[in-house]
């Protein structure tokens, strides 16, 4: 374990032996990995590496201890060992792997986008010490099925993964290519960002990350994610939950944060307005004071 500003640094074994990076932040007066303090755990989602967590990190230290990692294939995590071991239960693997090496404390479990469905596969396979989930701008799983409102990304995902596969060469140049800024223009001409309240430098890191992946990889997981549904699970749930959704999120449509809302029995919907997939960064005081209000009154 590696110390940074006042961050802790450490790399986990997946039970498959791929590293896993993890870093943890001392919150509300406790000490990262106390196993008597009730920690937030925050999953990404997918080609994402904690770009999304750039306020709520430092914020919900007011809260509790923090900790935050990295899915295999992104970040500073390893490459998976087996290159098709990158679907929901591989990651609520690592996930349960992580907890082990935090001497599995009780926890809050934070998922946004695909962290949403890491987080109710999560719950299906080790809910023990499981206190309370916020689930942000996601969805319990066939993500593919539902992007922009409707199956247009299931229905070109597989021609673009045969494509790729034919041509993994030239794939991999052009998706390492994109930039920033044509990126940044791209959503917001496309109505995925809300041009009013989204700082370029927040969403820099996301497409500079993205252009480090490996792109068949990150098509394998996508396709993984688009087939997966933790839909029978939501009403087997019995911890407190927090759902949030951006009202203008294209991503997951808010459609599906209130049907997972109706499902959780013991689930509240709060919807950012005018909020996008990214509302955790255009609204940070707002996320930030709608979870503070849910730990404090729902999580013991």
């Amino acid at each position: 374990m590696s110390v940074g500003a006042s961050e802790l640094h450490a790399y986990v074994l997946a039970g498959d032996g791929t590293r896993l990076f993890v870093r943890a932040r001392d919150g509300a007066g406790k000490t990262a990995f106390d196993p008597s303090a009730v920690h937030a755990v925050l999953c990404d989602g997918i080609a994402c590496d904690g770009f999304i967590w750039k306020y709520l990190w430092s914020d919900l230290a007011e809260l509790m201890p923090v900790v935050h990692w990295h899915y295999r294939g992104h970040g500073r995590s390893a490459q998976p060992r087996d290159a098709d071991k990158v679907d929901l239960p591989a990651h609520a693997d690592d996930l349960r792997a992580v907890r082990d090496y935090m001497h599995d404390p009780p926890v809050v479990l934070f998922g946004h986008s695909m962290g949403v469905q890491v987080v109710l596969e999560e719950m299906r396979e080790h809910a023990r010490n499981v206190r309370g989930l916020v689930l942000i701008c996601g969805s319990f799983g066939k993500v593919t099925h539902t992007f922009k409102g409707g199956p247009i990304l299931e229905m070109i995902l597989p021609k673009l993964a045969d494509a790729v596969r034919k041509n993994e060469g030239l794939a991999r140049a052009i998706w390492s290519r994109i930039t920033p800024e044509l990126a940044l223009k791209v959503a917001l001409r496309a109505g995925d960002l809300d041009p009013e309240r989204i700082h370029p430098e927040d969403f820099a890191p996301y497409i500079q990350h993205v252009r480090s992946m490996d792109f068949p990889m990150f098509l394998r997981m996508l396709s993984a994610a688009g087939e997966h549904s933790a839909e029978d699970l939501l009403p087997k749930i019995d911890v407190p939950a927090l759902v949030i959704a951006g009202e203008r999120d294209t991503f997951t449509p808010p459609y599906l944060a209130e049907w997972m809302a109706e499902k959780i029995p013991s689930a509240e919907l709060f919807v950012v307005k005018p909020g996008t997939h990214v509302a955790a960064l255009e609204q940070p005081e707002i996320v930030y004071g709608k979870i503070a209000e849910f730990v404090r009154a729902k999580i013991r």
